[in-house]
């Protein structure tokens, strides 16, 4: 547990373990899951947390369990990014993430609600994209042929199915993608979400 303080604002932090989830998620052991992220929300709550966050993708397959059970509001990193997109008066955006984000609805369903059409790569893409994640960028490890096999897959994407921009739905993926490099504009769901909780905090 680590505490800070900034210009009078405390900020809690209780980190996870990346394994422990992905393992979770894996076996689709949702239950579980939701009740190891239920303890470091409660974790928070006592250190006097108002509102908690989960800074990363893929635990929000059990946001909505999460935020049932949790007795401070939760701020979903996937309802900041439809807001974004909202913003940006997009209707076709691409998604990359890990598998699970990728194939599970648990992302999508947000976009839909507000008439947003999200479109994922192929099978053999996201086999790609989750490889690399989990090999590559979870160790700060970012290679050219690797940005170049994922503007390919974002290209396409454009070409052929017309996104408008691409959803970095992995916190690692900014290590390799951004507005510089991409075919389309990248919607970074890490900095939205930091920027949202920011917002939280001055309102």
């Amino acid at each position: 547990m680590q505490k800070r303080q900034r210009r009078g604002v405390k900020i809690l932090s209780f980190r996870t373990r990346a394994d422990s989830r992905t393992c979770l998620c894996g076996e689709r052991k949702y239950d579980e899951l939701t009740a190891y992220l239920f303890q470091a929300v409660n974790n928070l709550v006592r250190s006097g947390a108002d509102f908690a966050v989960l800074s990363a993708n893929t635990p929000h397959i059990v946001f909505d369990r999460l935020q049932e059970l949790s007795p401070i509001p939760l701020i979903s990193i996937i309802e900041s990014t439809c807001k974004e997109a909202e913003k940006r008066n997009l209707k076709k955006i691409g998604l990359l993430g890990t598998i699970f984000t990728m194939t599970e609805d648990f992302f999508k369903q947000p976009f839909f609600r507000k008439e947003i059409n999200i479109v994922v790569p192929s099978d053999v893409e996201m086999e790609y994209v989750n490889q690399k994640i989990s090999s590559e960028l979870e160790h700060g490890i970012v290679k050219k042929e690797t940005l170049e096999y994922f503007k390919k897959i974002i290209f396409r994407m454009q070409t052929e199915e017309n996104i408008e921009a691409i959803i970095l739905g992995c916190t690692e993926l900014p290590l390799l993608l951004n507005d510089e490099v991409s075919p389309v504009p990248c919607l970074d769901t890490m900095q939205i979400h930091i920027q949202d909780i920011i917002n939280v905090i001055l309102d």
